[in-house]
């Protein structure tokens, strides 16, 4: 028998149904909270995906500027083809038209076009304007165009490594475009289309453009004249001397501010070789901060510098140079092995006595002498805003023998990088205060707002009594036969480095030579630094006194007439002479001969007669030039 409702039965049956309905309503509740509140901007973008395409709009790079407001580096506009096989009519004409204008493979672009699977296919990067107005005009279906940015370098050939270049889609390769290229990049913008399900563009729909941000504009504390009188200066001594390499730097020694920095051989920025990915790199690397060698005698300013500090000599002092030196049971040679006999302190830098810097050193100890080698922060980095920078090479201290702090008092035994000696040497003669060098002046955003502002580390390495003696004998070295001769009229101090290089098994390479020279002017008061490094000459001659500083007098003298420099002294005058013939003469006659002649000389060799000159007899010279001696 049946068991008849309730009104209680009733009531529970009720109560179930509300509460699931109250379930289903909660539910319902929070998982509209979740898709509206929670997940609802997620959604529209995805929605908006659905029903829109975009392309994007890439944004202006920020232009490069030298210091004087000259543009280096500056954006235009190009453009990007795409393609939307769903939209495409003829897709053979099409590719036909395209391939043609676009110097792209005819079978490629058509599988492209006809392709209904993809929404959208990239056909072509950085096309010029004028082949994208040909294109427009055309009015293919299917067909879009949206803006890129090419970036066009002024100079082209110039500052290569410093400025580097992009990728075809605008990101920085090497050089400031890549160490900056957060700053220069900008934000890119959009276009948006309303399309249909199968990703057709809905006629007459409305477009939606999102506008980008340019990025920031970069100014160099480089001189884009003094650079281009340091790169034909650089590319002359490269051709000349069929160097490996040329390097070079012009620095600001009351600001440590890089007024050019090059390597040659370069390449055109507005042609980049990316087709030979050893060139490309190989000519991209900024070889001043990257590689390291040996000075030479270069180094042994660092080296009086730190001796005269510690008050190990004198001015008063002299030294003996037999030719050479015994250290540790080792021979040690000097440059000029018939030796230079007794000479004072100052005497001995100007002729560049390996035998009197080796005593230098030893002097110092090897305790002293790396307290102010890394005082002056050899085997540390500059942090010069530039990549790939290296520390240089510092042996152990506690590795030092006695022979190697011999050879490290004459720069050998050491490595470097050229902007690193540079900097500490400007440092020394500016007073004996080290500024951190620099190729920024600052960084701007579109709203002329400063981003960037380099930070500058100033510490003191020597007195500016010990600073200044080092000036008079730089100015003494370059200027043998009185004063301002070096560029007639000019008060300029120099040094010159040669330094043998080594192979891969640590083997010194035979016939493999670093030429260099650094120039300093004022002699006084140094204001403008040279220096240039040639890797590996081979036109007959490898001193540093005869490969590279002839290329010092080019620049300065180049230099004077764009600064428009006044002589310091209008009645100095640098006399000519005719070179005699030496060859067959005894060494000590021909040595004799130019001495009379106010000639200077590097000996190549260790015989007593003369086999070869540099530069041969009848050729004009100057007083004060040094002659290359070949012997037997």
């Amino acid at each position: 028998m049946k068991q008849p409702y309730t009104l209680y039965s009733m009531q529970k049956r009720i109560m179930a149904i509300c509460l699931v309905l109250i379930i289903l309503a909660l539910t319902l509740g929070v998982r509209l909270f979740i898709v509206q509140i929670i997940n609802g901007k997620t959604l529209q973008i995805r929605a908006t995906d659905q029903w829109t395409r975009d392309l994007s709009l890439v944004a202006p790079r920020g232009t490069i500027y030298d210091t004087t407001g000259d543009t280096l580096a500056v954006s235009y506009t190009t453009y990007n083809v795409y393609v939307r096989g769903r939209e495409v009519e003829n897709a053979e004409d099409t590719a036909q038209k395209l391939s043609s204008l676009l110097d792209l493979n005819y079978n490629s672009t058509l599988k492209k076009v006809s392709n209904k699977n993809i929404s959208e296919s990239l056909l072509k990067m950085q096309v010029e304007s004028d082949i994208a107005e040909q294109i427009y005009d055309l009015k293919l279906d299917g067909i879009y165009l949206s803006e890129n940015v090419g970036r066009y370098y002024v100079y082209g050939d110039l500052s290569t490594q410093l400025l580097g270049f992009t990728s075809i889609d605008g990101t920085g390769q090497s050089g400031v475009e890549a160490y900056f290229n957060d700053y220069l990049k900008g934000v890119d913008g959009y276009s948006y289309v309303q399309s249909d399900l199968q990703g057709k563009e809905i006629g007459g729909s409305m477009r939606y453009y999102v506008q980008g941000v340019a990025g920031d504009d970069i100014h160099l504390t480089i001189d884009s004249k003094i650079q281009i009188i340091l790169e034909n200066v650089l590319a002359k001594a490269y051709e000349e001397q069929k160097a490996k390499s040329v390097t070079g730097m012009v620095i600001d020694a009351k600001t440590s501010n890089i007024l050019a920095i090059s390597s040659k051989p370069s390449f055109d920025l507005n042609d980049v070789p990316r087709d030979d990915l050893e060139s490309l790199f190989n000519f991209s690397r900024m070889t001043a901060v990257t590689d390291t060698y040996e000075p030479g005698s270069t180094f042994k300013i660092l080296t009086v510098a730190a001796a005269l500090e510690e008050g190990v000599v004198s001015l008063d002092d002299t030294f003996y140079c037999p030719g050479y030196r015994i250290v540790d049971g080792q021979r040690i040679k000097c440059w000029k092995t018939i030796g230079h006999g007794t000479q004072t302190l100052a005497e001995a830098f100007a002729n560049s006595c390996n035998c009197c810097f080796m005593d230098l050193a030893l002097r110092l100890g090897v305790d002293k002498f790396y307290e102010y080698m890394e005082k002056f922060g050899l085997g540390e980095k500059t942090d010069i805003t530039i990549q790939g920078e290296s520390s240089g090479i510092l042996m152990s201290k506690e590795n030092v023998k006695t022979v190697d702090l011999a050879r490290m008092g004459f720069g050998h035994a050491i490595a470097v990088t050229p902007i690193q000696l540079l900097s500490i040497v400007t440092g020394i003669v500016n007073g004996g205060v080290y500024s951190t060098p620099t190729i920024i002046e600052e960084i701007k955003d579109v709203y002329g707002s400063t981003t960037y502002k380099p930070t500058t580390e100033t510490k003191r390495l020597v007195s500016k009594e010990t600073s200044d003696i080092v000036n008079s004998f730089l100015k003494l070295t370059t200027n043998k036969t009185g004063d301002y001769t070096f560029v007639e009229g000019y008060n300029i101090g120099g040094k010159t480095g040669t330094a043998q290089k080594y192979g891969e098994n640590g083997q010194i390479a035979q016939g493999k030579y670093i030429s260099s020279f650094i120039g300093t002017y004022p002699a006084d008061e140094p204001e403008y630094i040279f220096m240039i490094m040639v890797d590996e000459p081979s036109a007959g001659a490898y001193y540093g006194s005869l490969v590279a500083s002839p290329y010092g007098k080019e620049f300065y003298s180049s230099l004077f007439e764009y600064l428009d420099i006044p002589k310091d002294d209008e009645s100095a005058k640098r006399m000519e002479v005719i070179m005699p013939n030496l060859i067959g003469e005894s060494l000590a006659n021909a040595v004799a001969i130019l001495k009379t002649l106010n000639l200077y000389y590097e000996i190549d060799g260790e015989g007593g007669i003369v086999t070869g000159q540099l530069p041969p007899a009848g050729t004009i010279c100057y007083e004060g030039e040094t002659i290359l001696i070949s012997t037997a």
